[in-house]
């Protein structure tokens, strides 16, 4: 019971925070706004269809929350390092990872908000329209399961290493011309689609376009393989995530580091 008061108690504070600050998520949603633009009209080396629209708003969903859990993860603790908060939030009783994934939540919940008028923005602009599934909510939350353990491997880095600002943002960018958000993994040379497949981001998206796009249906996923496939990936990301943080933890703790910035 004290995990989940935990957890809601930092969900419910970041929440506050960013609701304070709103005018610098508007702008950042502006930023997103033409950012997604932007790529698609290179990708579309010039040009921009309706189709490549439908496939890239799907890609840009999953990709949206992967860039929000990699930087809320380094952020959060940096900043605490930084105001010299870091060791007063290990001296709490509730465990410092799961403090983490409070403020996680709230970060997923108002990226939330801005994903959405983005994307309803882009399929209003476009003249999009996509078959909504419940299908897909499923696929999302296995996928953020893998996403949150990302977050934790470049989280425990932030222990370390204290100003990761480049390695978080080397991360998103790979991850956002990766994954196939923009270039479907099918049309990707072999080598890179292995890469590409390996990220935890990439199946939610691929199993999300079966849906959304070719009309698949989720019990075709489960029986051919495809739902479970996506669950170990996750659950795989998220335990090596959690071990990695937890390593380098103890690593910062045994230095003596954990609040120096």
């Amino acid at each position: 019971m004290t995990m989940v008061r935990t957890t809601f108690n930092e969900t419910r504070k970041g929440l506050i925070i960013l609701w304070d600050y709103k005018f610098s998520m508007f702008t950042q949603l502006l930023g997103i706004f033409f950012v997604f633009i932007g790529i698609m009209f290179f990708v579309g080396q010039g040009s921009i269809t309706q189709e490549q629209v439908a496939s890239t708003v799907i890609g840009f969903i999953i990709t949206f929350y992967a860039m929000e859990t990699v930087s809320n993860m380094s952020w959060a603790l940096q900043n605490e390092a930084q105001v010299g908060t870091l060791e007063q939030m290990y001296m709490s009783p509730a465990p410092t990872p799961l403090v983490i994934l409070g403020r996680s939540f709230a970060s997923l919940v108002s990226g939330t908000v801005e994903m959405v008028i983005v994307v309803i923005a882009t399929m209003l602009l476009f003249q999009v329209t996509l078959p909504f599934s419940w299908a897909i909510i499923p696929i999302l939350l296995i996928t953020l399961v893998g996403l949150l353990g990302f977050g934790y491997l470049i989280g425990g880095l932030t222990l370390i290493f204290k100003q990761i600002g480049p390695i978080a943002n080397l991360m998103q960018n790979f991850l956002l011309i990766g994954n196939g958000t923009f270039l479907p993994v099918s049309m990707m040379p072999a080598w890179l689609s292995a890469i590409s497949l390996a990220l935890p981001s990439t199946y939610g998206i691929v199993l999300m376009r079966r849906i959304m796009l070719d009309g698949e249906t989720f019990m075709m996923l489960v029986r051919d393989g495809s739902i479970m496939w996506l669950g170990v990936q996750s659950v795989a990301y998220f335990i090596a995530g959690w071990l990695i943080y937890k390593f380098c933890e103890r690593i910062a703790r045994n230095q003596g580091t954990l609040g120096q910035y």
